[in-house]
């Protein structure tokens, strides 16, 4: 398996063996063709983003609209360019900045003490998963992120909105957390290993905000409706 399609952690394939690889690979390629076309644009995906940039987006997008960060990110990385401006600034500074986000003191301290880390490593993000996920304010979904905006890796943004497309085209997760459900890890890892898996991730996720929302979904507009258990179930 080449760079491209290497996985983070291994998950276990008998967990969603029951979903055919050309389901999965059927739901992938419809969903990159669709985000080519309706994708939503964001700083964070523009082809000259800093790795900064992508990653910062990534840690503050965690329990936060997209919509609200990309609104905002700009600004704050105008003010705080780079790792080492995050490492040297204030906590108070910084939690006044981050009010708009909410969770603004505890994200603030998150994120300064992730800088510091980034910052004393002269800005290089460990490939080593277990020195990743030692990282301050990281835990699996940032893991991830990290493993392929930065290593080239393969593996799932896998929030409630990823989790809600998977769950109601191929079924049901049995664990409540997403992070433990081996069912949905394998899914997650199965749907997002491909050569450009950013991009699959952001399809899956732009899908969830546009089409397979919470509250009635645009089944009708779906273009994995034929694959999806759900489909047109919804009142």
């Amino acid at each position: 398996m080449g760079k491209g399609t290497r996985r983070s952690r291994p998950v276990s394939a008998r967990a969603s063996e029951h979903v055919p690889d050309e389901w999965i690979e059927s739901f992938r390629e419809r969903l990159l063709a669709w985000y080519r076309a309706h994708g939503r644009l964001f700083p964070w995906r523009h082809a000259d983003a800093t790795l900064y940039l992508r990653v910062l987006s990534e840690v503050l997008l965690q329990r936060t609209p997209a919509e609200r960060v990309g609104g905002f990110v700009e600004g704050f990385v105008a003010q705080y360019p780079d790792w080492k401006a995050l490492a040297e600034a204030k906590i108070e500074d910084l939690g006044e900045e981050l009010r708009p986000l909410g969770l603004w003191r505890r994200r603030a301290e998150s994120i300064h003490a992730l800088a510091t880390e980034v910052f004393h490593a002269n800005g290089t993000l460990p490939q080593d998963r277990t020195a990743l996920e030692s990282l301050p304010g990281v835990g699996q979904y940032i893991a991830n992120a990290i493993d392929v905006i930065a290593h080239g890796g393969a593996a799932p943004f896998l929030d409630s909105n990823m989790a809600r497309v998977l769950e109601r085209v191929f079924g049901p997760r049995a664990q409540a957390d997403i992070r433990y459900d081996p069912y949905l890890q394998s899914l997650a890892h199965r749907a997002t290993a491909a050569p450009d898996s950013l991009a699959v991730n952001f399809a899956v996720l732009d899908h969830a905000a546009v089409t397979c929302t919470i509250r009635r979904p645009q089944c009708e507009a779906c273009v994995v409706a034929d694959l999806c258990r759900s489909a047109g179930t919804f009142d």
